[in-house]
């Protein structure tokens, strides 16, 4: 271990046996946690290249016995603020055929997770075994579940230790992060949302492009269909912040209401995905999913799912019920929305109670916000800019002066590139000789 952390600690490139020690040392804990934080550090330094990237990848992901792919198509977001695109896109595709089985995760910080969502549903399971999933897949073609501890066990240590040692934020190691998970699930057809804007991890394009394409790479090496998608996290996805209220917007979403710029991010992963798995057309991808979600094929599948879940049928009858106190968000001055602070929005529903802070912090699912407001968009004093949904009056009260403080006037200051909400879209990449 030490010759491994020397070696990227001078810029010298690991050979293929050198990242198979590596990773099977972190699977069987022969490596202490201290050499492998010292190792993480000089990655961050230093950097991979693009082929130590693609075998540590691999080595991750196949360290443990793959399952039999589960589903045809696969979706991941880097992460982002209102993001409850799987709860449409998940039914979505399986009422076009294609089964979805998809792993996610929980929330952490200020981006929500889709199983804290989900469970906001009466009800509903998020821990299945393996023949369950299977099951649930072959009659109805989709199911969403907690990730498997059994996939990609060294990523999950890895991860541990880069969130608490400030090793995060490195390209190669995100990449083969989520890449690992991924191909260890088996799923032929995966789509990528790439998110950058303020409510991102990528802060600007370059650095998002950058992962994407490496992504993309890691993908093709291993003979996966791979798209990415760069999408604008410049503002919230949709209005709602929270768990249940953005299983509210979805259920509106699949039933034809609900705001615009999520409909349209569904309709593009799904036709990303159509596209992988079929060849169709992406113009003609596209519509095959607007009338799945048009015709109300999309909602009954979401139905059975949530049923096969034990979710609640009741539930869906009507809105989830959301916490007692709501106080409306109001314009105290007239301008331009020259841009908002995505991030802190995310903080206010956190401290509303709607995420975590460590992975071992209760989630309330009933608290959470509504922001009508979008970048450009003029505004008139008392215009409503959104709603606060809180336990108390004093928790709904510090949310409304968190959410002032979100939202900065005067003109636009985004590039012509960095509009819009798809900024970007990588199929095609050069791989290393």
């Amino acid at each position: 271990m030490i010759d491994i952390i020397e070696k990227t600690r001078d810029g010298i490139a690991l050979s293929y046996d050198d990242i198979e020690h590596l990773v099977a040392g972190i699977v069987d804990n022969t490596w202490p946690d201290y050499q492998l934080s010292a190792w993480l550090m000089a990655v961050v330094l230093n950097g991979l290249t693009d082929v130590e990237s693609f075998w540590l990848t691999g080595a991750m992901a196949f360290s443990h016995p793959q399952p039999d792919p589960l589903g045809l198509v696969d979706k991941h977001s880097t992460g982002g603020v209102g993001d409850k695109t799987t709860l449409v896109l998940a039914p979505l595709m399986a009422s076009l055929g294609l089964p979805m089985a998809k792993m996610s995760g929980r929330g952490l910080g200020h981006t929500g997770g889709t199983l804290d969502k989900l469970e906001s549903i009466p009800g509903f399971k998020t821990t299945l075994d393996v023949e369950d999933i299977k099951r649930q897949v072959e009659e109805i073609g989709v199911a969403v579940v907690a990730q498997s501890g059994e996939l990609a066990p060294a990523d999950r240590r890895l991860y541990a230790l880069r969130d608490v040692t400030g090793t995060v934020n490195n390209i190669s190691l995100i990449a083969s992060s989520i890449m690992s998970k991924k191909l260890a699930a088996g799923t032929p057809n995966l789509v990528l949302d790439v998110k950058v804007g303020s409510g991102a991890f990528m802060a600007n394009l370059e650095q998002a492009r950058a992962l994407a394409q490496l992504m993309v790479r890691i993908g093709r090496y291993y003979n996966r269909n791979v798209t990415a998608l760069i999408t604008s996290m410049q503002q919230p996805l949709g209005w709602a912040v929270g768990n249940a209220i953005e299983v509210n917007e979805a259920m509106d979403c699949l039933q034809q209401r609900g705001p615009a710029d999520l409909r349209e991010e569904v309709l593009a992963l799904a036709a990303e995905l159509i596209h992988l798995a079929h060849g169709t057309d992406l113009n003609k991808a596209h519509a095959e999913a607007r009338a799945a979600l048009e015709d109300g094929r999309a909602w009954t599948k979401f139905t059975q799912w949530v049923a096969r879940q034990g979710g609640s049928p009741q539930a869906l009858d009507g809105p989830l019920p959301l916490a007692p106190v709501r106080r409306e968000w109001h314009a105290s001055t007239a301008g331009r929305i020259a841009s908002l602070n995505t991030r802190g929005i995310g903080q206010v529903a956190l401290n509303l109670g709607a995420g975590r802070h460590r992975l071992e912090d209760a989630v309330d699912p009933a608290v959470g916000l509504l922001c009508y407001v979008k970048v450009g968009q003029v505004i008139q004093p008392g215009d409503l800019l959104g709603v606060v949904y809180a336990r108390t009056n004093d928790d709904a009260q510090k949310a409304l002066d968190g959410l002032a403080q979100t939202v900065r006037y005067g003109e636009t200051t985004q590039r012509d590139n960095d509009s819009g909400l798809i900024l970007d879209r990588v199929t095609t990449v050069d791989m290393p000789t």
